[in-house]
């Protein structure tokens, strides 16, 4: 039986914030709901853009723009100087491989369920990926890296802190004092993490997406560098020199109504209280694989206690997942995600369904998700 949820205040709240759903939203890990207050800060800059001029608007929108790059940065550790906003989390990726430029062939170590578009970026830029050493269910085992960094380091070391297609934690803090014991650079890429987990963990670099646990729009990303990385870092063209380096790999042709939206969404995450919103969530990932373990023959593949709000279930046999993914949302009003094996090839054996609720959602929702399967 599951308990009741904690921080009710926080459910209510976020609900209240928000246009009301026109059905049961459990796909936070693809796209979250924007607030009201969001909304309105992207549409109010749109219109100063049509009203003033774009250029006019955003120095206008200058000084709430540097308060989020603080408060961003702050969130991975590190400074406003340190932060650069791009398009999205692999934009992040992108814009750091370009400007860091390793030599080809450099090794960089991954998980074996690394991201497919993450491993197609670093093999694009000339890079080979060699695996991390993981577990039973793809989280790394410390004591097996450090061997690995101390007799063959690779030039990096690139982590998913939370997967995509299953919800498990990786030990980021313990890997990252390791990388930096080794003298191996750590990339964190924290577009599943940042705002259900801390990021705050020592990585060299930090990326991730606006989209998702942030409930920020779609469009805009971030990349956090350390000073001793970024100094490694080349753009293709300098930035204005009385601006911070990092400065140079933000895009001038860039969705600066998003940026706001960023902000305000960055701000409500803080109000709210991180800490709190964790709790919440990682509780709400637990009633989660409760309620859904073994409904119909769907199986759970997190452990149930993983503090994460996403869960992902394999088919009973003979169940497609992409059409039950379908029949959710036109006949229930649910959206969830459907996973190929195409994600992360390197660790799935068949898809699966993710279903990754956000802080307004209830147990109610849940025991309706697991009716509708």
């Amino acid at each position: 039986m599951t308990h009741p949820l904690p921080h009710e205040d926080l459910g209510a709240a976020w609900r209240a914030a928000r246009p009301r759903a026109a059905g049961r939203h459990l796909d936070t890990a693809a796209c979250s709901r924007q607030s009201s207050r969001v909304l309105d800060a992207v549409a109010h800059h749109a219109r100063h853009e049509a009203e003033l001029g774009g250029y006019v608007a955003e120095a206008a929108a200058e000084h709430l723009l540097q308060q989020g790059r603080s408060v961003l940065a702050g969130l991975a550790g590190m400074a406003a100087a340190d932060l650069a906003f791009v398009e999205s989390a692999q934009a992040a990726l992108a814009t750091l491989l370009a400007g860091w430029r390793l030599p080809a062939g450099s090794r960089v170590a991954v998980l074996p369920g690394e991201y497919a578009p993450n491993v197609a970026l670093l093999r694009t830029a000339g890079l080979t990926t060699v695996p991390l050493p993981v577990d039973g269910v793809g989280r790394v085992l410390p004591d097996q890296l450090e061997r690995l960094l101390a007799a063959d380091p690779p030039a990096a070391v690139h982590l998913t802190h939370i997967p995509s297609h299953r919800g498990v934690v990786q030990p980021a803090r313990e890997i990252a004092a390791l990388c930096r014991a080794a003298g191996v650079p750590l990339v964190l890429d924290a577009a599943q993490s940042l705002g259900q987990a801390d990021v705050d963990l020592g990585a060299d670099a930090v990326y991730g997406t606006s989209r998702k646990w942030l409930a920020g729009p779609r469009g805009v990303g971030f990349l956090c560098v350390r000073p001793a990385l970024a100094a490694q870092l080349t753009p293709v063209l300098p930035g204005p020199g009385d601006l911070p380096p990092m400065r140079a790999f933000e895009s001038g042709e860039a969705h600066v109504a998003g940026r706001v939206g960023l902000v305000l969404a960055v701000g409500e995450h803080l109000a709210a209280g991180p800490d709190r919103v964790r709790q919440r969530l990682a509780a709400l990932g637990s009633a989660t694989r409760q309620v859904l373990d073994g409904a119909a023959g769907w199986r759970v593949v997190e452990p149930g206690d993983e503090p994460t709000a996403a869960t992902t279930l394999v088919p009973p046999d003979g169940v497609d997942v992409v059409a039950t993914r379908a029949r959710l949302l036109t006949e229930h009003g649910i959206v969830t995600t459907a996973i190929g094996v195409q994600r992360a090839p390197g660790e799935m054996t068949g898809p699966v369904l993710r279903v990754s609720p956000h802080l307004d959602a209830t147990l109610e929702d849940l025991e309706a998700l697991a009716s509708a399967l």
